[in-house]
């Protein structure tokens, strides 16, 4: 069965940081798009940050450029979105998510993680 699963998230103080892993399960990433998009409550879900297949391009959500990173290890399949100086507004589910091109990055690529939930609160 071809699934993303996510691990990560929890609760964190502003200021703080976070790591969120997704590992492949059942295929490889070595030719996909890596994707992270969040969902606040009472929001739609948005694109958080996006890296290309060779890891040459990366793109943000302007609301976490500087702060966020993603990254991908070709060797596990796993991708990663570091979280660093993080606000409360950063508080949403985040879904990781895969789509089989050098480099697409919307709300409908083909494979998704089951979310977890970040919180950012003193």
């Amino acid at each position: 069965q071809l699934q993303l699963v996510q691990s990560g998230g929890g609760l964190v103080q502003p200021g703080g940081s976070l790591r969120l892993s997704c590992a492949a399960a059942g295929f490889t990433l070595n030719y996909h798009t890596l994707g992270w998009f969040r969902q606040a409550p009472g929001k739609e879900r948005e694109g958080v940050s996006c890296i290309s297949s060779s890891g040459g391009t990366t793109t943000y959500a302007d609301s976490v450029k500087g702060r966020f990173t993603i990254s991908r290890d070709k060797a596990t399949h796993t991708f990663y979105l570091q979280m660093d100086r993080m606000k409360p507004e950063d508080t949403a589910v985040y879904y990781c998510a895969t789509t089989a091109s050098s480099y697409y990055c919307d709300d409908d690529m083909d494979y998704w993680g089951k979310g977890t939930l970040v919180t950012v609160s003193s």
